[in-house]
């Protein structure tokens, strides 16, 4: 079975290669958030401990940074995106 770390770089490799391919802006747009997901789930399957406790009061304690630091990359990622298809409308560019 393929692990979390594995599927993420694979998820990354496509955004990349499609963001490198194509040449529309909207594309582009939904290939980086193609790029980021990958990102978050190569760290988030990186943070994770087989049989790991809750970090509140427990024997074997799963570090919550990883998770703290993925939500917040998808909360940027999100205003990014937003910016970004903004412009698109701005400069008038053609969506697909």
């Amino acid at each position: 079975m393929i692990n979390a770390e594995t599927a993420g770089i694979i998820v990354m490799l496509i955004g990349l290669y499609g963001l490198i391919s194509k040449e529309k802006p909207l594309k582009q747009v939904l290939l980086i958030n193609v790029l980021s997901i990958g990102l978050v789930l190569f760290f988030v399957g990186a943070g994770y401990v087989e049989g790991g406790d809750f970090p509140i009061m427990p024997s074997d304690p799963v570090d919550p940074l990883p998770a703290t630091l993925m939500l917040t990359t998808l909360v940027v990622d999100v205003a990014i995106t937003a910016l970004a298809l903004a412009m698109i409308l701005r400069n008038g560019g053609e969506w697909a």
